[in-house]
């Protein structure tokens, strides 16, 4: 990343269901920055494949057809629209059959290599453009944006991930989400390229027994200190 902005990037991991999205969302809103979803992405460029009958279990059927798709990401923390080639998919990648299929289609080095370029763009930007960005995903800290002054790993117990994924998508078989949870885990823990990981100079925050409001504090403190404010 160059140093021609001065807008601030906090750069967020963390597994499913720990909070880092809504802690995103939360901290962007307070200091009217702009926000990234990065793992949304990933579930749109997966959309894509699924909807044009790719087979996504074949990796080389992946990296093949990773540059068709035109994915656009809303920035704004209140409405975060995910576009792919003109249509709104925001809700249709939430869907099952995205979330079961996301894991493969991110192991793909292609998919990787490509994404992490589009998302580089938009943080730079947003540091060229207003007063910064939000970006959170799985290896923000270790690749997209190794460089940013406040650098977060935000985890939960797995029961409390559990928990609070079902109540998002709104199902109450909370073992088969904490099941489908630690799956995802190991795949993204173990991947190849890019691993869910927490680099040395990440702060680790468990919100286990925080509520929002309480981390979004903690991490708006964060930010302020690390602006000189």
């Amino acid at each position: 990343m160059s140093a021609q902005g001065t807008g601030i990037v906090i750069a967020i991991d963390g597994p499913s269901g720990s909070g880092k999205s809504s802690t995103a969302k939360g901290v962007a809103k307070a200091r009217e920055l702009r926000y990234l979803d990065t793992g949304a992405m990933y579930r749109a460029l997966t959309w894509w494949m699924l909807h044009h009958g790719v087979d996504v279990s074949d990796p080389a059927a992946v990296a093949a057809e990773v540059s068709r798709p035109v994915i656009t990401m809303g920035t704004d923390p209140g409405d975060p629209t995910v576009k792919v080639d003109g249509h709104d998919v925001t809700a249709d990648i939430r869907g099952e059959r995205v979330t079961t299929n996301v894991s493969a289609v991110s192991a793909v080095p292609e998919a990787r290599e490509l994404l992490v370029r589009t998302q580089r763009e938009v943080i730079e930007a947003a540091r060229v453009e207003s007063a910064g960005i939000v970006v959170e995903g799985r290896d923000i800290t270790t690749v997209v944006a190794p460089e940013a002054p406040v650098k977060l790993f935000i985890t939960a117990s797995a029961e409390a991930r559990a928990q609070r994924r079902s109540k998002e998508v709104r199902t109450g078989d909370v073992a088969a989400t904490q099941a489908d949870l630690a799956r995802r885990d190991r795949l993204d823990s173990n991947r190849a390229h890019s691993p869910l990981t927490r680099t040395e100079d990440a702060l680790e925050l468990d919100t286990t027994g925080l509520t929002l409001d309480e981390v979004i504090a903690l991490v708006v403190k964060l930010a302020d200190e690390a602006r000189g404010e």
